[in-house]
């Protein structure tokens, strides 16, 4: 088996996974005094245990355990509200963001655009195309730009922000074509030599140029949008 598909099965095992665990929390009826520890995946609520302090650890292979009686020192107390996502620190999503998009010659605003409209900041989602994580990069362009683990913050932000700037490259530094090729593939884009005519695309470089326009206006960004970089909104 290549790596490609190696990485895909890794991706469709997981999923398959979350969705047992899901199924076997719901089908418990356990109340929530009575229960010290519960596998949940991605935005698990904390309300769940709304009574006292929750703890979480999240495994390498992106499995979120969470609990009101830690028992190991791998569980760390979720006390802070979170700007993005309970799955993800802010400031290590921030911090990711500032050095890639410095790396790569990107806007944060930008940066961050794209992981609002692509996975609302859930580090752990895999969508129905087995695109996953923050930047929701799909196994094969996870392996053309060095990325061993989809989960990993970091590794997602930089993979996403190195394909983000060879879009820009590829297509002169306009931006709308750069995000079009990144929903719909740099093929459809050089076929239709603009935005290609597919309903889902058009509406997703609106909404990710909206988010840019917030971002780069946001008093919440500017600890990280510190210089705008040379790209160019066409």
């Amino acid at each position: 088996m290549n790596t490609v598909n190696l990485m895909t099965q890794q991706v469709v095992n997981r999923r398959v996974e979350r969705k047992v665990m899901i199924g076997r929390v719901l089908s418990r009826e356990i109340g929530v005094r009575a229960c010290s520890v519960l596998i949940l995946v991605a935005t698990a609520a904390p309300a769940v245990f709304a009574d006292g302090e929750i703890y979480r650890y999240v495994s390498p292979n992106g499995t979120v355990y969470m609990t009101n009686v830690p028992n190991d020192r791998k569980f760390a107390p979720i006390t802070e509200k979170h700007r993005y996502h309970a799955s993800v620190s802010d400031q290590e999503l921030e911090d990711a963001v500032a050095r890639y998009a410095q790396e790569y010659r990107l806007s944060p605003a930008l940066l961050m655009a794209v992981i609002k409209a692509e996975s609302d900041f859930n580090p752990i989602v895999i969508s129905k195309a087995g695109a996953v994580g923050l930047m929701q990069l799909i196994p094969e362009t996870a392996i053309r730009h060095g990325v061993r683990n989809l989960y990993d913050t970091r590794e997602n932000i930089a993979g996403g922000a190195r394909h983000l700037r060879y879009l820009l490259d590829r297509f002169h530094g306009n931006v709308r074509l750069a995000l079009a090729a990144y929903n719909a593939g740099e093929r459809k884009v050089d076929r239709y030599r603009q935005i290609p005519p597919f309903k889902e695309t058009r509406i997703y470089v609106k909404k990710v140029m909206g988010f840019y326009r917030d971002y780069r206006t946001s008093q919440a960004m500017n600890p990280i949008e510190r210089e705008e970089s040379p790209t160019f909104v066409r």
